[in-house]
């Protein structure tokens, strides 16, 4: 009786699953690659942009890039997206960040930028923190250098 009793709630779970009643599988974690260096000047000053891609961009879906006014937000932008993106170095130390990408092809046009003369981290990682479900997807570490 026991056995029978297993194979029917397997049997359910196996329905559910099929229906759509099963969990979402989370996000992946992203797959972060340098694209390329530009330098430019602002201010007077000249600095290195480090540009970056995130292979799987696909992956996510439009609405962790919505604009989400009933999350706190980033500034004066009460209109900030759902999904906030953080550079940091190897060590954790925060670089740069974007708070208003508005989907996920954006994922694909994000950088950090550096004063020409500084030595850039050797790897960066990025997260992009889902601020309405409270979750973190850490990036792979990816080089600063071609």
């Amino acid at each position: 009786m026991k056995i029978l009793n297993k194979v029917a709630m397997v049997s359910a779970g196996l329905m559910m699953a099929a229906l759509g009643a099963a969990p979402a599988a989370a996000e992946p974690n992203p797959i972060l690659y340098l694209s390329g260096t530009e330098f430019y000047t602002a201010n007077g000053q000249n600095f290195i942009r480090y540009r970056y891609g995130v292979l799987n961009s696909a992956a996510y879906p439009a609405a962790m890039f919505a604009a989400a006014p009933q999350l706190p937000p980033c500034g004066s932008n009460a209109n900030s997206a759902r999904s906030w993106v953080d550079f940091f170095d190897s060590r954790g130390r925060r670089l740069y960040g974007f708070c208003a990408l508005g989907n996920p092809n954006d994922l694909n046009q994000i950088w950090f930028a550096l004063p020409e003369g500084q030595i850039p981290p050797s790897y960066v990682y990025i997260e992009i923190n889902d601020r309405q479900t409270n979750t973190k997807y850490r990036s792979n570490l990816a080089d600063t250098v071609m």
